[in-house]
């Protein structure tokens, strides 16, 4: 990839940093074409630092490098998006990210209702809440809601009504986030297995 440093402000570039497994972004930094080639060369993101007027390999001290994964430049050619896998927090805080924020993984709409899930759990009211009421039945109770909501999947499948398939796996994956909670895991916990089980 070519960069034409010459014409950017300074000669530095904005380096976006983000986690290449999580897809968080953890800092912003500035490269000059010397950081530029560094990272390339060795793998391990650096800087221009523009207070201390020199290059600086984050992590050179803290030991918290930022491995390098993938650069890529955007459509103005003035902005990098640099995808690293962070060895330990990357804020000089010893926070995650510059925004002190958790780097975990997030999964949208899924990650909103985990949380809605635990919400309810917490503040039990079994004669409101339904997921309440679950947890208050215990666990074997949840197990079994999950059991059934399987066996309708598998039924659904063998039928042509998209619209029922989806229904039931629908309930099959909110009663499953259920069970994960009342084993004290999130969904999180499965993806590092299946991470680890990855070739």
């Amino acid at each position: 990839m070519e960069i034409d440093f010459s014409r950017l402000a300074h000669g530095l570039i904005p380096a976006i940093i983000q986690d290449s497994e999580t897809k968080n972004v953890l800092m912003l930094g500035y490269m000059n074409k010397e950081a530029y080639q560094k990272t390339v060369e060795t793998g391990k993101v650096t800087f221009y630092s523009r207070s201390k007027q020199r290059l600086w390999t984050k992590g050179e001290e803290s030991g918290n490098f930022l491995n390098l994964v993938d650069i890529k430049n955007d459509c103005d050619e003035d902005s990098l998006l640099i995808q690293v896998k962070p060895v330990g927090p990357t804020c000089h805080t010893g926070a995650d990210t510059c925004w002190q924020t958790e780097n975990k993984s997030d999964f949208g709409f899924i990650s909103t209702l985990e949380n809605t899930i635990k919400t309810r759990r917490e503040n039990a009211d079994s004669e409101k809440s339904y997921v309440a009421s679950l947890f208050e039945k215990g666990i074997n109770k949840i197990a079994q809601k999950v059991g059934e909501e399987a066996v309708e999947v598998v039924i659904e499948a063998k039928d042509d009504n998209d619209h029922l398939f989806l229904d039931e796996s629908a309930d099959l994956l909110f009663h499953y986030l259920i069970l994960l909670q009342a084993k004290g895991f999130e969904l999180n916990d499965v993806v590092t297995v299946l991470k680890g089980r990855q070739k």
